[in-house]
């Protein structure tokens, strides 16, 4: 038994490391990931307001609500969000907001998404709503505006 403690004592030790140093690395950089594809969406919908409207009222077909304010909505999302999400402030509610965004892309799209030939950008939606499905789950991690708030503040939360 004595010569297994060595065996549990790297064992705690590489624990620790995946727990304190890796998986909050991973987490973040999952947020400046995904925030990044939104955020750059934003700036290109708001770089030509007349063709992003235009794109709305004749491409995108969102269900319910007018074009201009469905763009409007869109890039204000997309701008936002990913600001909130990448500094883990709101961090779960952020992620399900663009969770939203990229679930109403696939739906007022997928005339064109669905196609055989968009296949690979069909498949990059499809990443995004899981790595923002996983991060409304697993929250914005320990390297986050969220933790440093539940530290400070350990009954705001309850």
């Amino acid at each position: 038994m004595n010569r297994l403690v060595p065996l549990f004592r790297l064992g705690r030790l590489a624990y620790s490391i995946i727990d304190n140093v890796l998986a909050p690395l991973i987490d973040l950089l999952a947020r400046i990931y995904i925030a990044r594809v939104f955020f750059l969406s934003g700036l290109t919908k708001i770089n030509d307001w007349s063709v992003t409207v235009a794109l709305f009222t004749d491409e995108y077909r969102v269900p319910f609500v007018p074009p201009a304010m469905a763009a409007f909505m869109g890039a204000a999302g997309e701008l936002l969000l990913p600001v909130f999400l990448v500094l883990g402030l709101a961090g779960r509610l952020s992620a399900l907001g663009l969770f939203a965004v990229n679930l109403m892309a696939v739906v007022s799209y997928y005339h064109v998404l669905g196609a055989p030939e968009q296949q690979a950008a069909l498949t990059n939606h499809l990443l995004w709503g899981l790595v923002l499905a996983l991060l409304a789950a697993h929250g914005p991690g320990k390297w986050s505006a969220d933790a440093l708030i539940a530290k400070r503040w350990p009954d705001l939360g309850k």
